[in-house]
């Protein structure tokens, strides 16, 4: 039996982790709505999926419910309906407490918050009046066990209250066939880190290694596979939550 494409919406989706869940849905044969803050990243993205008629993109700042809203017009108007949203958009900041600026906060406030609030509001409506989906939010395992190693208080403060935000409301639409789960990355091997950086960042993990953007998108796929898982937040960090060692 042929399966039935979804329609993947996907935040962030223009490079790295965002990029590569694009290219395993379209390869699984679904749709994706994509998101980047602006239009020539995008354009960048599909050239390397190929240009595939399943890949959409939306441009816009993902703070603005404006943007949320055109996503998912977006995705109803091509395809008929969003079986999946990923909010895979993010930064993340990392430095001493007392030397965060006002800019640093509303900045990863705004994507890290807002960018998951306002399309999971969306999300939520269209989905509950469909009957059913998933959400996945992409959090960060330090957020779940802080280190010294790596001050970072302010997405610990932000990407924390998501993992408490992904529970809350996998409660409230599971009697609505929704499943909200989330993803918490540790360290994983981007160009965004320096060279000079990487033995330092391998021993953040006990395994002294980097995790692989293959690693998160596997992760991503089974939350939206699995019926009955909801309401998780796993790790994907090379044991950095398992404890102190």
């Amino acid at each position: 039996m042929n399966k039935v494409p979804r329609t993947v919406v996907i935040t962030g989706a223009s490079s790295g982790i965002g990029l590569a869940l694009a290219a395993a849905y379209l390869q699984r044969g679904d749709n994706v709505v994509g998101n980047a803050r602006n239009a020539q990243g995008l354009e960048r993205a599909a050239a390397q999926l190929g240009n595939p008629s399943g890949f959409v993109g939306v441009a816009g700042d993902i703070a603005d419910p404006a943007t949320a809203v055109a996503l998912f017009d977006t995705a109803k108007a091509r395809f008929g309906t969003v079986d999946v949203l990923i909010n895979n958009a993010g930064i993340f900041i990392a430095k001493p407490f007392h030397t965060y600026t006002p800019d640093d906060v509303e900045r990863l406030v705004a994507t890290n918050l807002m960018g998951f609030f306002y399309p999971s509001q969306q999300a939520a409506a269209h989905m509950v009046a469909n009957g059913g989906g998933h959400i996945v939010n992409i959090t960060a395992s330090v957020s779940l066990q802080p280190s010294a190693a790596l001050p970072a208080v302010l997405p610990v403060l932000v990407k924390g209250g998501l993992n408490s935000a992904t529970r809350a409301l996998a409660l409230e639409l599971a009697p609505h066939n929704v499943k909200v789960t989330a993803v918490a990355p540790g360290i994983i091997d981007t160009p965004l880190h320096a060279p000079g950086t990487h033995d330092f960042l391998k021993g953040l993990q006990p395994t002294g290694q980097f995790g692989q953007v293959k690693d998160i998108v596997d992760a991503v796929l089974y939350m939206t596979d699995a019926s009955f898982t909801t309401g998780v937040v796993l790790s994907v960090d090379g044991g950095a939550t398992a404890g102190v060692w």
